[in-house]
């Protein structure tokens, strides 16, 4: 028997906490609540219209491996520090017990967002979504899209799951770390993959992960490379590798201006500089 990986006990946490929120709010309740939700914008869409290379900055408090990197962030308030950097998306982590994340941090920050009508970044649930009940919350509580990580889903759940996010309006960004799984991710219709970095087994980071992945994706599959960025260097690599989007969050957690940090990433500090000299 294989030894318990951190995803295992993840996603294990993950449904025992469905289970609790369904007992105090039933499905039916969520599926009520669709109708008033506010409307959803093409993710997909809002990050190709950054191209080359779109940013999604993320609002992380903790994670496994970091421990503690904000935990006292105002997730509402970094994600308008986002906002004035330009980033297209914003990577909202609601999982409670290894991220410190909250249901209640996406829908601030969606709120927060709401001023800037269709021009605002496009809203991420970053979670161990393991239940059609997830994908509600998210939808009721603002989100435009959610994340499926391959590796915590077997196929007849991620084809589930996938079909399931379209029918609410959301198209999955569908996160994958080897081969096997950008195979599965292909074969379920994915047409928005993350290549994450990071082995969500061991929490260990490999920057060639993206590398060697992203040529198993065609044309018409948008990529974005997950983990360990922190460098307009980095993301000029995944540009090269053939990804159209990067995310970010503890680089941009812990800089002292996330808006400055974000034009940097995307090249704009540099291109500013020139200016000022010609």
């Amino acid at each position: 028997m294989s030894e318990e990986t951190i995803l295992d006990r993840i996603v294990a946490r993950r449904r025992l906490d469905v289970a609790e929120a369904k007992a105090r709010v039933p499905s039916v309740a969520l599926e009520a609540r669709l109708d008033a939700a506010p409307p959803a914008i093409d993710f997909v869409a809002r990050l190709r219209a950054d191209a080359a290379m779109a940013v999604i900055a993320e609002v992380k408090r903790a994670s496994p491996s970091k421990g503690d990197i904000a935990p006292g962030i105002d997730a509402a308030a970094q994600s308008l520090r986002y906002a004035a950097g330009g980033a297209a998306g914003i990577s909202v982590l609601t999982e409670p017990t290894w991220f410190k994340g909250t249901l209640e941090d996406l829908l601030r920050t969606r709120r927060a967002l709401e001023p800037m009508g269709t021009a605002r970044p496009a809203v991420l649930r970053k979670d161990f979504i393991i239940d059609r009940y997830q994908l509600l919350e998210a939808r009721t509580s603002g989100a435009d899209t959610v994340l499926l990580i391959v590796a915590s889903l077997d196929d007849k759940a991620l084809g589930e799951l996938l079909a399931d996010s379209r029918s609410l309006g959301m198209e999955p960004l569908v996160e994958v770390n080897n081969a096997d799984e950008m195979a599965r991710a292909l074969a379920a219709g994915a047409s928005f993959v993350g290549v994450n970095n990071r082995d969500l087994r061991s929490f260990s980071v490999d920057l060639g992960t993206t590398d060697r992945l992203a040529g198993m994706a065609g044309a018409d599959v948008l990529l974005v490379a997950l983990s360990g960025i922190s460098s307009r260097a980095d993301v000029e690599r995944f540009e090269a590798a053939g990804a159209g989007a990067v995310l970010v969050g503890e680089a941009l957690m812990v800089a002292d201006d996330p808006a400055a940090r974000i034009r940097e990433l995307r090249g704009l500090l540099a291109q500013s500089g020139v200016a000022a000299m010609l």
